[in-house]
């Protein structure tokens, strides 16, 4: 809320302090993104501010090597599979977790969120001894089950602030009229949650596209995925390459997270809240 004309001059000062205290948290945050992005347009294969030149080589190599777009490509196949699959489960759960009757709510979603709070490589070092007694190492289905358990707390914490709102005398009534479970689901329950179940999507996307930690311990050469490449890349060559692939996944970062604003709004709209 903008300060008051009839607020006091303390007021004031207190109103702007406190936005200048925002904008240099703010700036301290996205440092280390405006220092990297102009590297990536670097014309030397080294880093160094003042720049001798711009150029566009790095993004080409990025773009139109073999070894950066396998990467990319192992990226999104993982990403959308483990998309797909903690979208479902992580729905379900939600969607047990907001019935009225559910025992011990608070200890099962305690565990549902777990991977979120554990550190991740204490989550990478079980995961890596689990593996190796069932034969998942070096696997894209052990990538993908592994990416999945991490991503799947994001779409159950996203579905269930969206279930917050949500009146279950509609699928009782529903029900009543003679509804069958299915239908209740598809025509009463689905458009009301969407919002929330694309929004945790979105985020199960970009947590499996940017996880690096459990695709080192459980990953061979052939499973290359694009973080991966860009921390071998940092250990055997330091290649401006690393720059320009760091500013195409900020980028598509944002478009993401605008996307998932977006959605927000658009469930408190549906909520009948104001923005």
């Amino acid at each position: 809320m903008a300060a008051s004309a009839y607020a006091s001059p303390i007021e004031k000062g207190w109103y702007y302090l406190h936005r200048l205290i925002c904008a240099a948290v703010l700036l301290f945050l996205i440092a280390p993104i405006l220092a990297i992005l102009p590297l990536s347009f670097n014309s030397v294969p080294f880093f160094t501010y003042p720049m001798p030149g711009l150029s566009l080589r790095w993004y080409e190599e990025f773009f139109l090597t073999d070894r950066w777009q396998g990467a990319l490509h192992n990226s999104i196949f993982v990403a959308v599979l483990v998309t797909l699959l903690s979208t479902a489960l992580g729905t379900l759960a939600a969607l047990g977790l907001s019935r009225p009757n559910f025992p011990w709510r608070t200890l099962v979603m305690s565990l549902l969120i777990s991977p979120m709070i554990v550190p991740i490589v204490i989550t990478a070092e079980a995961v890596y001894f689990f593996y190796a007694n069932v034969g998942l190492l070096n696997s894209y289905t052990g990538l993908i089950l592994a990416h999945t358990t991490l991503a799947t707390p994001f779409v159950v914490i996203a579905v269930t602030a969206t279930l917050m709102g949500f009146d279950h005398s509609l699928t009782r009534a529903a029900a009543g009229l003679g509804a069958p479970p299915i239908t209740v689901f598809f025509k009463v329950i689905l458009p009301l949650i969407l919002p929330g179940m694309i929004s945790g999507a979105l985020f199960a996307f970009i947590s499996s596209f940017d996880e690096v930690v459990i695709a080192l311990f459980v990953t061979s050469g052939e499973q290359r995925t694009l973080p991966k490449v860009m921390v071998s890349g940092i250990r055997e060559q330091i290649s401006p390459t690393i720059t320009a692939a760091a500013a195409v996944l900020v980028l598509f970062s944002i478009a993401l997270l605008t996307i998932v604003e977006m959605l927000r709004r658009r469930s408190q709209r549906m909520r009948g809240m104001s923005t």
